[in-house]
C-alpha cells in the first residue's frame, strides 16, 4: 500500500473464507455463457439481506449509462451458502457472485472457473489501490487477484439494547466475570440474557471463536487451521469449553435458541422488542435493525467489543468476524468488460457513502473521510477505531475452514451447545475436520 495511505486495518487474518454460493437463483434462466439468456446483460450474485438497498442503488447508477445492464439476484440469506456450488460449474451460473474470498472461492480457482483479475487491474490499477491491502489480499490467491471488495468489514461486536440495560441496573460488560453477573440479573427479571440464532448455528460459533480467542490467543486456532489438530485437547482449548459451559448452564440464552434464526429476523427481533439484552453479531446487526426499526437503531441500539477474559493469553483488542465479502467474475462470461466496469464502483464515493449510510464500513482507502457523513457517524468511528486497533483480525471459524468442513463444524458448534455432546465430543469433531 502507498505511504500516503492511512494503515487503518492492522490484522493477522487466520484463514480463507466461507463456504461459497450455490442455488439456482431467482431470475436467473441462463448463465453466464448461456445463450438462452438475453443478450446485453449480466447477473450479479448477491447474499439476501438488509444491506441490498446499497447493492440496488449501485446497480441502478451503473444501468444508467451501461448498455450492458446489471441484473441483480438477490438469494435468501439462509440459502447462500449452501446451494451456488450446484451451478457455480453450469451454464446457470451468475456472470458475479458475492463471496467471503479466501477458500470459499479456492475450489472454483482450482478448477479453473474464475477469472483472474490481472488484466483488469492492469487497465485501472485503482481496482487494487483503492483498496486497503490486508483486505485486498484476501481474495488473492496463487497470486493472483480473483476479487474485489464490496460491503465493508464486518468485525463482530457485542450488541445491547440500552433500555433494557439501563432498567435492569447494569452497564455493557467489559469482562467475563461482567457479563455471568449480567446475565444473572437479567435472568432473575425473566429476561433472556442474551439473544441467539442457534437454528442457523453460524450465530453460535462466534462464541466460540472469541472465548477462544480470548483464552488461548489466535495462535490455537491458526494451528489447527493449519493441520494440527492436537491443539484441540488442549488445556486451553478445555478451559474455553468449560467457560462456554458455564455461560450457557446459567440460562444466558435461554432454553428455546436453537428454533430461533437471524436470517428470519428473530434474533434481532428479540434485542430489539426488549426481550433479550445482548447480542454478538457481525456489524451488519446495524443495518438489520435500522432496516427494522431505524428509531430504535439511533437510540436504543448499543455497542461494545467482546469482554475481556482475566488471565487468557488473547489480547482483549482482538478480534474476529469477516475482513470483507467480495465480486469474483465467472470466466465464462459474455461481458467481461462490464463486469470490470461494475467493479470499479466499488471505491467510488457513492459506494462508500451508502454503505456508510446503513452502517457498513467500506474498505476503501478514503473511507476515513466520509466517517462523519454516516447514519451513526459514533457507530462507524467505533467501529473504524475496533479495526484499526486491533492486534488481530481472525477470520470466521466457518469461513477459514474449507467448505468440506462448514456443515460438521457447525453441526458440532451447536451439538456442544445444546448439550448432544460433551467436550470430548467437541474435541473429537474438531480433530476430524
Amino acid at each position: 500500500m502507498k505511504n500516503k495511505q492511512r494503515m487503518w486495518l492492522k490484522r493477522s487474518v487466520a484463514g480463507g473464507a466461507a463456504i461459497a454460493v450455490a442455488v439456482t437463483m431467482a431470475g436467473c434462466s441462463g448463465g453466464a455463457s448461456a445463450e438462452s439468456r438475453p443478450e446485453n446483460e449480466i447477473h450479479v450474485a448477491v447474499y439476501g439481506d438488509a444491506t441490498n438497498k446499497v447493492e440496488e442503488q449501485i446497480v441502478a447508477t451503473f444501468n444508467e449509462t451501461s448498455d450492458v445492464k446489471v441484473v441483480l439476484d438477490k438469494i435468501p440469506g439462509a440459502d447462500y451458502q449452501q446451494k451456488l456450488q450446484t451451478v457455480i460449474s453450469t451454464s446457470s451460473a451468475p456472470d458475479v457472485f458475492f463471496n467471503w474470498g479466501g477458500g470459499s472461492i479456492q475450489e472454483f480457482v482450482d478448477a479453473d472457473l474464475l477469472l483472474p483479475l490481472d488484466d483488469f487491474i492492469e487497465e485501472d490499477p485503482g481496482l487494487q489501490d483503492n483498496f486497503l491491502s490486508s483486505v485486498f489480499d484476501t481474495a488473492v490467491i496463487d497470486d493472483k487477484p480473483y476479487g474485489v471488495p464490496m460491503r465493508g468489514t464486518q468485525p463482530v461486536m457485542l450488541f445491547h439494547n440500552k433500555t433494557v440495560l439501563a432498567e435492569a441496573g447494569i452497564e455493557a460488560p467489559t469482562t467475563w466475570d461482567e457479563l455471568l453477573d449480567a446475565v444473572e440479573v437479567l435472568s432473575a427479571k425473566g429476561i433472556t440474557p442474551i439473544a441467539l440464532g442457534g437454528a442457523d448455528q453460524w450465530p453460535t460459533q462466534m462464541w466460540y471463536q472469541y472465548v477462544y480467542d480470548r483464552v488461548a490467543g489466535p495462535e490455537l486456532f491458526a494451528t489447527a487451521l493449519a493441520g494440527d489438530t492436537e491443539v484441540w485437547e488442549s488445556d486451553e482449548s478445555r478451559e474455553a469449553l468449560g467457560m462456554l459451559s458455564d455461560l450457557i448452564d446459567a440460562g444466558a440464552f435461554g432454553t428455546n435458541f436453537d428454533s430461533v434464526k437471524f436470517t428470519d429476523g428473530g434474533s434481532p427481533a428479540l434485542l430489539r422488542s426488549g426481550k433479550a439484552a445482548f447480542e454478538l453479531m457481525g456489524s451488519w446487526a446495524y443495518a438489520t435493525q435500522q432496516d427494522a426499526d431505524p428509531e430504535f437503531a439511533a437510540t436504543s441500539l448499543g455497542y461494545t467489543a467482546f469482554p475481556a477474559i482475566e488471565g487468557g493469553k488473547g489480547d482483549p483488542a482482538n478480534i474476529a468476524g469477516n475482513t470483507n465479502n467480495f465480486y469474483s467474475v465467472i470466466k465464462a462470461t459474455r461481458y467481461p468488460d462490464t463486469a470490470r466496469d461494475f467493479l470499479k464502483l466499488m471505491y467510488s464515493d457513492e459506494f462508500v457513502q451508502a454503505q456508510l449510510a446503513i452502517g457498513n464500513l467500506p474498505t476503501t482507502t478514503n473511507t476515513e473521510e466520509f466517517l462523519d457523513t454516516a447514519a451513526n457517524p459514533d457507530y462507524s468511528t467505533f467501529q473504524f477505531e475496533l479495526v484499526q486497533d486491533a492486534p488481530s483480525f481472525q477470520l470466521s471459524w466457518d469461513q477459514a475452514y474449507p467448505p468440506s468442513a462448514g456443515t460438521p463444524l457447525k453441526v458440532a458448534v451447536q451439538q456442544f451447545f445444546n448439550g448432544q455432546i460433551d467436550a470430548d465430543g467437541f474435541i473429537s469433531a474438531m480433530q476430524a475436520l
